[in-house]
């Protein structure tokens, strides 16, 4: 893979000529990207969908707008570093004017990673992608089971819901009419698993298998911007593009950290139960035979204690976590730069099978600071409630709405074929986008447009922020 083509800037909607004030005073195409994407509505909407704790009342707790311009920060700086690292190991073919590139698509990357991310967190996946496992066989389209009309492929992208996969569904729809029109280079950077959902393997040595990348409706177009940017092989393999490496390490550095502050804040746990799971959690043996490096997990231990204040109360033990968690990253994203300047030729030949902590102190260091969440935050009571609460709407909605979609463009008044007046009704509500979408999509094959159909449902309720999700369900329910 060469820089040359990784960078492109080709888009898939050619763009209106520049007006010639604007040429007077040029930037670089990828900030234009930059601009796009803040002034989207999609991005927009990330303001109001959960991060991990829904329908949270306090104006401290992220959202999932914040998480994505934390992870934007650390990606954009990821970038930076790699261009002015001064190692042996740095790349002989990083010049300033790469780097600078490099920098600028992490930042819009960033930005984008979780534009698909449904209603109520990563539960809202798992609730979207169950109700399909539960009802694809159930629901019948002309007396015959929906699973019976899908290839199994079609059904393996609805049972396994991704919102990183719904996330370049949305960027697609460039090439008619969305209003994100960005650069390959974007969009190739953010398919972190490029993997269709037939070949997802969790037990896979290669990391690019363990999710599912893209959606079937967009193989296609995506196998065209692999083409384009380079990391389709000479086999027809499609590899990580370089630099979802850094925006997968960005995603988990800001992730392992940013939640634990929040949960802190919510008081669901103190500084002495995080250092006592933290130490009792530590395996020096482990970390020895990874490493021979100075023991960079224990030392944070170290850290965090030293940086305690005498006095303790609530809001120096908080300034304290803050100031520590602030370290972490500071030395997670040495890390990330430093693997992935010593792992360069496999990462630019696309052999590297691994993320850039695999195999380090700080793999562990990330391994205990999620432990943490899940044992003081995700299963806590007022966490299950809340997720429970978004289940019941989002599976009200899906109930509805698919049953209004699946006759929406076909119907046969003689063997009863026909939506019923609720269903009509229904379906008016769908956004007249999401509609002109699959309009624009359909094919003709009645196998592929019933699957455009289903889809449509799920761009539509992904699409909803929280709120609007829990105000519909009460509004159709009649619920004041």
């Amino acid at each position: 893979m060469q820089w040359e083509t990784l960078l492109s800037t080709k888009k898939l909607k050619p763009e209106a000529e520049e007006v010639s004030n604007f040429k007077e005073y040029p930037i670089n195409e990828f900030e234009k990207d930059y601009n796009i994407i803040v002034s989207s509505a999609a991005f927009r909407r990330l303001q109001d969908k959960t991060q991990v704790f829904p329908l949270d009342k306090s104006d401290f707790v992220r959202t999932r707008l914040t998480p994505s311009i934390e992870v934007s920060t650390i990606a954009r700086q990821l970038g930076i570093m790699i261009s002015q690292n001064s190692t042996m190991y740095k790349p002989k073919d990083m010049t300033p004017e790469i780097g600078d590139e490099i920098s600028s698509v992490l930042l819009c990357a960033g930005l984008l990673h979780d534009l698909g991310n449904p209603p109520f967190g990563h539960f809202g996946e798992t609730v979207i992608g169950d109700w399909f496992k539960n009802n694809l066989g159930k629901i019948k389209y002309k007396d015959k089971p929906i699973n019976e009309w899908l290839t199994d492929q079609m059904c393996l992208d609805l049972e396994h819901f991704e919102g990183n996969a719904q996330a370049l569904r949305i960027l697609l729809k460039a090439q008619k009419n969305s209003e994100i029109n960005i650069s390959e280079a974007i969009i190739s950077t953010l398919v972190k698993y490029p993997t269709d959902s037939g070949s997802v393997d969790k037990e896979s040595a290669d990391i690019k298998k363990h999710k599912l990348g893209f959606f079937k409706a967009e193989q296609e177009l995506f196998d065209y911007i692999s083409q384009s940017v380079g990391t389709k092989t000479d086999t027809g393999e499609i590899v990580r593009h370089p630099l979802a490496y850094f925006l997968e390490a960005a995603d988990d550095i800001a992730y392992a950290t940013a939640d634990l502050e929040d949960a802190f804040k919510k008081n669901l746990f103190t500084l002495d139960q995080f250092i006592d799971y933290y130490k009792n959690s530590y395996n020096r043996d482990r970390v020895e035979s990874k490493s021979n490096h100075e023991h960079y997990t224990e030392k944070l231990l170290e850290d965090l204690k030293r940086l305690r204040a005498d006095n303790r109360t609530m809001e120096s033990e908080s300034r304290a976590f803050k100031k520590w968690l602030n370290l972490t990253r500071r030395w997670l994203m040495y890390v990330a730069v430093f693997r992935f300047s010593s792992n360069y030729a496999k990462i630019m030949d696309g052999t590297y099978s691994g993320d850039l902590f695999e195999g380090t102190n700080h793999e562990i260091t990330i391994e205990i600071l999620k432990g943490a969440m899940r044992k003081f935050a995700f299963n806590t009571s007022r966490i299950l409630k809340l997720e429970l609460s978004g289940q019941v709407t989002l599976e009200f909605l899906l109930d509805k709405f698919v049953h209004a979609a699946l006759y929406s463009d076909y119907q046969d008044e003689e063997k009863g074929f026909l939506p019923s007046k609720a269903d009509k009704k229904y379906l008016a509500i769908f956004s007249d986008n999401y509609k002109q979408d699959y309009e624009n999509a359909k094919t003709g094959d009645e196998k592929f447009d019933l699957y455009l159909r289903l889809l449509m449902v799920t761009d539509y309720i992904s699409g909803m922020t929280d709120s609007y999700a829990r105000t519909l369900y009460c509004e159709l329910n009649g619920i004041e």
